[in-house]
């Protein structure tokens, strides 16, 4: 009989006796039982993306520790090593969520400042022009924290170029979500004739 890779890596784990993570694969509801044969009772119900903690295995059976620390055993068969499509999915909606968090944040800073680098340019052009009506010789001495006309162009630029970049991310991650959907109901459609599973 020929094992899946995934019950090949975690019986090379449990032969070193090492602890590893695996996660419940996407297209099921998994029972955890207090015996191998999933014969005695049932300890608990795991849905697809779940992480648990693998401790040994013995023929089609794999010894697992919830995060509430239960212990028991599940189908080999069942479980994979790497992350399924709704944890993924479920990273990248976060990681978007947090994106739209800090936007709003970057622009206000962005603004603020863009506002006291003019209040500084509107200082300088009150005090030259109360020298020139005061009629003093000398030009008035530039203000010290006033940037210079390179600076004013690369300010806005450089606020600009923030805010690309932050709308491509956006929309990087946008596509990436929803490729991911579309892949995971592409799936969804070819295993079950169309019906929608969730």
């Amino acid at each position: 009989m020929k094992r899946p890779p995934a019950a090949l890596l975690l019986t090379l784990l449990a032969v070193k006796g090492v602890a590893a993570t695996a996660y419940v694969s996407d297209e099921l509801v998994l029972g955890v039982y207090a015996e191998e044969n999933n014969q005695g009772q049932r300890l608990a119900t795991l849905h697809s993306g779940t992480s648990v903690e693998t401790l040994a295995q013995d023929g089609d059976f794999t010894q697992v520790r919830l995060t509430d620390g239960t212990t028991g055993w599940v189908k080999t068969a069942f479980l994979t090593a790497t992350e399924p499509a709704v944890v993924r999915v479920k990273h990248l909606e976060e990681e978007l969520d947090r994106t739209r968090a800090t936007t709003p944040a970057l622009a206000e800073a962005a603004a603020r400042s863009e506002v006291e680098r003019l209040k500084q340019e509107l200082s300088a052009s009150q005090s030259e022009l109360a020298a020139a009506r005061g009629g003093a010789v000398s030009p008035a001495p530039p203000p010290q924290s006033s940037p210079g006309p390179l600076a004013a162009i690369q300010a806005p630029a450089e606020t600009l170029w923030q805010v690309i970049a932050g709308i491509a991310l956006l929309i990087g991650l946008a596509g990436g979500f929803w490729l991911g959907y579309a892949t995971l109901a592409r799936r969804i459609k070819d295993k079950f004739g169309g019906i929608k599973v969730y």
